[in-house]
């Protein structure tokens, strides 16, 4: 496994995900969102390097857990390592939710294999970048109403965008 730059994690959320989550913080964004909840991970040059193998043995350390979130930052940007990552949480059969401040569309256009490898292996994709005049705190997993949260196994065996439906 790889490294990944973190901004920090949190072993047990409820608010990153359906159930409860290990979320990782990832470091680096490029959007810089007004109003955006964790500025301090725009700073590509900040955070900490751990290795994916440490996060994976915190995963696999709390039996509560049923998913992986990855939030940001933008994870996008560290796509390939979180891709195996996400790999190694669904060989033990948790989910991944990653969050995004881009839409699908415009991941699906990058033509990156590793943007790709990491969209393969998320379950739900809540994405589009937060927009404070949208914002909206009855919304489930998402901040603005311009959000969507995508199913992604459902979007892949359609070829349609399917929202997930408990939000």
């Amino acid at each position: 496994m790889a490294s990944v730059k973190l901004a920090g994690t949190v072993s047990d959320s409820i608010v990153d995900g359906a159930g409860i989550r290990y979320t990782i913080f990832t470091q680096g964004c490029p959007h810089h969102c007004p109003g955006c909840q964790n500025p301090k991970t725009h700073d590509f040059a900040g955070g900490l390097e751990m290795d994916t193998k440490t996060i994976l043995k915190d995963v696999l350390g709390n039996p509560l857990l049923t998913g992986v979130t990855l939030s940001g930052g933008e994870p996008f940007c560290q796509a390939a390592p979180l891709a195996s990552l996400a790999h190694e949480v669904h060989a033990h059969g948790m989910d991944v939710w990653a969050y995004t401040g881009y839409t699908l569309e415009d991941l699906q256009q990058k033509k990156a294999c590793e943007v790709d490898a990491l969209l393969d292996e998320v379950d739900v994709l809540v994405d589009g970048a937060y927009e404070e005049s949208e914002r909206d705190l009855t919304l489930a997993f998402r901040g603005s109403r311009n959000q969507r949260v995508i199913d992604m196994k459902k979007t892949r065996e359609t070829g349609e965008i399917i929202l997930w439906q408990d939000a």
